[in-house]
């Protein structure tokens, strides 16, 4: 049987996406704020690892929206532009706007209950930082909850750059920020519970549009 046609052999990826875990990481917590130069030879000196896991790690999380590469500039935390800002805003949209009507249709109690509780968590947030991740598991559990796996699937796709659009968020402007955003949580919860369509869409819609707003000031 001739070569042609077979399925080339597994290769270990482990190192390479550990350290793209690392440095994601890092970029989540505010260590490398969207526009911070990502140099090879430190990062590999810092995770103690040679420079090709790191190489490759870097284009996993290209790959993810998280930074961008180019040959002049070396490697960047992406920053969004007007044009991203509004590209995400309006596939993020669409892809909760289908969860709100999957989740009224057939969520369960108990799928209620798991967004009720991530909400609850943000209540306990003790920085920006980390409401922005209560907020990313909250809409989480909006996608989990509307059980519908190609759904799902589109989310975890953009759920990075969504992460990272929140980032800017913050970098932008962190009044209110705190206090608003567990009472905005509140409110979605109360209109997916009661199973009110029209409130809820409604409520996610502001929800967004509240922080592109944020967002976008930095372009004006």
């Amino acid at each position: 049987m001739s070569d042609q046609g077979r399925v080339a052999p597994a290769r270990r990826r482990g190192l390479a996406d550990e350290v793209a875990d690392r440095i994601r990481e890092a970029i989540f917590s505010g260590a490398y704020a969207p526009g911070a130069q990502l140099r090879e030879v430190e990062l590999s000196e810092a995770l103690d690892v040679s420079r090709g896991p790191v190489r490759e790690a870097l284009r996993l999380l290209e790959r993810e929206g998280l930074v961008h590469c180019a040959w002049h500039r070396g490697t960047t935390v992406t920053t969004l532009s007007r044009e991203d800002v509004a590209e995400l805003g309006s596939l993020r949209g669409a892809l909760e706007e289908l969860a709100v009507r999957q989740v009224i249709a057939h969520a369960s109690d108990e799928d209620l209950a798991s967004i009720e509780k991530a909400a609850d968590l943000m209540e306990r947030a003790m920085g920006a930082h980390e409401m922005v991740r209560c907020d990313i598991a909250f809409h989480d559990a909006v996608f989990a909850a509307a059980r519908h796996q190609r759904l799902a699937e589109a989310w975890e796709a953009i759920r990075c750059q969504v992460h990272l659009f929140l980032l800017t968020r913050i970098g932008r402007s962190t009044e209110g920020y705190l206090t608003r955003i567990p009472a905005e949580h509140r409110e979605l919860v109360a209109a997916l519970r009661a199973r009110d369509t029209g409130t809820a869409l409604e409520l996610f819609a502001a929800h967004r549009r509240l922080a592109v707003d944020v967002v976008t000031a930095t372009h004006s």
